[in-house]
């Protein structure tokens, strides 16, 4: 490890050691009482015992191998009440009631960084090979070109589609390959007319699908210095006035909430579902349709320069914390695993359908086995391919508030709203919440 990150992490260590108390934490005690730790001891907050927890139980497996006295204890921690640690702990100053490691949602990673700068440790000089991840994924912990945390699990969009109706209207799925927006829209009006199905459902009242479109194109709510940029936009117009048109068409149809969102899909009300990989595993619980959906990428925007087929939706990230008191073990055992273990991702695919957005994963016989629910095709090392196409979203310290404002301004849009007025309200909207 190189020499500056060293003295920074033992920097941290010692400014933590300063004001560190508590007593030892093991899983499932309560964060604030991690304490005293050994030297061959890292706690780790996160949520999800089936997905987050377990990947990192089995992490501690792998690095265990050539470490036989390392111990982890993971803490479950809601994502919600960790957002109030962190916010408590750095407010309050008292950082060491942190764990060594923690997970943060990835469109929250940079409101983080940069509303508690002294709260993370810089991963830069690490040692990481960050290269090694979609570019992304990765660009949701960068702050100031500097790498606070270390991928996790992907969020690529992917396009899913049931075969069975897409036949019977006479589409198959590669012609939803490589398309645009106009083109999916033609498909899906002649699609609905024929078999009375629309091809895409979303919860009204959201912005998922706005902000995947937008990021396709490489398009943000905000500028690079982190103001809001959407008066002007041209990449969000286009994307509004798209989303409009789906709505309009009766291609997409709006539905109230997530469990009906779910419901369209798997008791086959739409033909299809536009969204983050992870809704693949809601997919498949409509046991009784495995065989008959397929995945591609997603439409892209015309007459939008450096506009893709691809996007991210979803995920989240590792970071180290300032409060470590082993903070080059914390990141020797993340570097090895999450960041250097194509074993690690073959092993929680299975259980927990946790998909990487560690790109040598690709290549793993895993990652290329078939999958008869979806026909049959390698779908996890395609969906790592399209996440090293997909671009990079600027996010920062309001994002949550834009994403909030622009789901306000397409709804009144939908119901006959002027584009423009809306967007301008959308941008006042959050310039007030940022005190301008």
């Amino acid at each position: 490890m190189k020499k500056r990150i060293t003295s920074l992490l033992l920097a941290g260590a010692m400014a933590a050691a300063l004001t560190a108390c508590g007593t030892s934490g093991t899983s499932g005690q309560s964060g604030d009482q991690k304490g005293e730790q050994a030297s061959n001891e890292l706690t780790v907050w996160c949520w999800d015992p089936a997905f987050n927890v377990y990947a990192m139980e089995e992490a501690a497996k792998i690095y265990e191998k050539d470490h036989p006295d390392f111990k982890l204890n993971v803490v479950e921690t809601p994502w919600a009440d960790l957002q109030t640690k962190i916010t408590t702990a750095a407010t309050s100053g008292n950082m060491d009631s942190l764990p060594d490691i923690l997970l943060l949602q990835d469109n929250a990673f940079q409101k983080n960084v940069i509303s508690y700068p002294d709260a993370f440790v810089d991963l830069t000089e690490s040692g990481i090979d960050f290269t090694n991840f979609a570019k992304s994924k990765t660009a949701y912990s960068v702050v100031e070109g500097k790498n606070y945390g270390v991928p996790f699990d992907n969020g690529t969009v992917v396009g899913c589609y049931r075969t069975d109706l897409l036949k019977e209207a006479g589409y198959t799925v590669e012609d939803f390959t490589d398309i645009t927006w106009s083109e999916y829209q033609k498909m899906g009006e002649d699609i609905l007319a024929k078999t009375g199905k629309p091809l895409l459902s979303c919860q009204a009242g959201e912005s998922d699908l706005i902000v995947m479109m937008l990021q396709s194109a490489g398009g943000s709510l905000f500028d690079k210095e982190g103001n809001p940029s959407m008066v002007g936009n041209d990449t969000l117009k286009k994307v509004m006035e798209t989303y409009a048109s789906l709505v309009k068409s009766g291609v997409l149809v709006e539905v109230n909430d997530w469990d009906q969102y779910v419901g369209t899909i798997t008791n086959g009300t739409v033909a299809g579902t536009i969204n983050g990989c992870w809704i693949m595993a809601s997919i498949q619980t409509a046991e009784d349709q495995s065989g008959n959906w397929a995945i591609t990428n997603m439409p892209k925007l015309e007459g939008i320069e450096g506009a893709t087929n691809y996007s991210s939706n979803g995920g989240s990230s590792w970071a180290v914390t300032s409060a470590s008191k082993n903070p080059e073990l914390a990141v020797d055992f993340l570097s090895k695993t999450f960041a250097g273990s194509t074993a690690l991702y073959e092993t929680i695919l299975p259980k927990s359908g946790a998909m990487a957005a560690y790109l040598p994963a690709a290549d793993s016989k895993v990652y290329g086995e078939p999958q008869e629910f979806f026909g049959g095709e390698a779908v996890y090392s395609m969906i790592t391919d399209f996440a090293s196409k997909a671009p990079s979203n600027n996010t920062g310290v309001y994002y949550y508030e834009a994403r909030d404002a622009i789901a306000t301004a397409i709804t009144k849009v939908v119901a006959g709203g002027d584009i423009d007025a809306e967007i301008k309200n959308a941008e006042d909207t959050v310039n007030f919440a940022m005190g301008k």
